[in-house]
């Protein structure tokens, strides 16, 4: 087990870097956030290369409105309106994304500091306590987060159990890039959905939903990342590129396939799978000029993201799965990152 100094936050809090470590993974992941800062995978050539994007201390993450490797809690990605109705009663959340709510506002769970609940050398917990209405949700609840190695995968589950009826929505936004470097363009990227759902020009989905047949939405096949994004289309234009939710085939709530990513030029295939109904494919459209780990300066179309989910505004939806969990019950959901090598 490794410990490291990751430096101190600007009111004063010490933070660390932790690493796990097996036979042909690395990760290394901080107290802050609970972010996962580095991910080593070994490529065709047998070296390793760190395939998420980062900073080298805890200033850049404070200082990221990005959400680079972050947990994002308690509810990712958009909420139209920054309000909804849950058991007949109205809450209100930040509005800090125009008219919207992006990530659960201006408090999100990624710029807090979390506790240490267990670490070994392949594993590591976080907890954080998350009161009554924090972010403007109703109920607490304790959010548990683990990372875990086993063999070739890094998995990452996230639960906790609320005491009144809520939403919760957690994912993780890590940047990939299986070269280490430069753009993603030519990354082979395959989607498991057949749909998506479309969104407006405040990227709220509309709430129906798109066959991605015939259109450049369409990753049922493996394609690369850079072939259609530049074409005029309504759907990509407005969003300056891939920033849309993808429905998983066949969702039943168990862990099923979801995206596989490959880089020739390292040789290192992803797949990803996850037991949420949607996955948000993201290319970085908005990552300007951000300096970034080693001296790095990260540009729109270096990383993709992959963010399972429920579905974007879900809760002002009723046609998509419900991010509601119920007061008492369990919530528990799963993401895992497996890696091998094409040589």
């Amino acid at each position: 087990m490794k410990v490291l100094d990751f430096g101190t936050t600007k009111d004063g809090h010490q933070t660390h870097l932790y690493t796990l470590k097996n036979d042909t993974l690395e990760c290394r992941v901080t107290d802050f956030g609970s972010i996962l800062v580095n991910l080593f995978a070994p490529d065709k050539n047998g070296d390793t290369v760190d395939v998420v994007l980062g900073f080298d201390d805890v200033s850049g993450y404070e200082n990221d409105t990005a959400s680079l490797g972050c947990n994002v809690g308690r509810c990712a990605n958009r909420i139209g309106g920054a309000a909804f109705t849950l058991n007949g009663t109205e809450y209100h959340l930040d509005k800090n994304d125009g008219e919207n709510n992006l990530h659960s506002g201006f408090h999100q769970y990624s710029k807090r500091i979390w506790t240490v609940k267990e670490y070994t050398d392949t594993a590591i917990t976080f907890t954080l306590d998350s009161p009554d209405m924090d972010q403007g949700f109703p109920g607490a609840l304790t959010m548990s987060v683990t990372y875990r190695l086993e063999d070739n995968a890094l998995k990452l589950s996230f639960s906790a159990v609320p005491d009144k009826d809520t939403i919760i929505n957690m994912t993780n936004h890590s940047y990939f890039n299986l070269n280490g470097k430069g753009d993603v363009l030519d990354h082979m990227a395959a989607v498991n959905a057949s749909r998506f759902t479309p969104s407006d020009a405040q990227s709220i989905p509309t709430g129906v939903f798109t066959d991605v047949a015939g259109t450049p939405m369409d990753f049922r096949e493996p394609k690369a990342i850079g072939q259609d994004i530049g074409e005029d289309y309504d759907q990509l234009v407005q969003a300056r590129g891939y920033d849309h939710n993808y429905v998983i085939n066949d969702y039943d709530g168990t862990v099923r396939y979801a995206v596989h990513l490959y880089s020739e030029a390292s040789g290192i295939l992803m797949d990803l799978s996850t037991d949420y109904p949607g996955i948000q494919m993201y290319t970085a459209n908005y990552l300007e000029d951000e300096h970034g780990k080693g001296g790095a300066v990260y540009h729109p179309r270096d990383a993709v993201c992959f963010e399972p989910q429920f579905f974007p505004d879900a809760v002002n939806k009723p046609d998509f799965p419900s991010p509601v969990c119920k007061a008492g019950t369990t919530y528990h959901k799963e993401i895992i990152y497996t890696f091998s090598i094409d040589k």
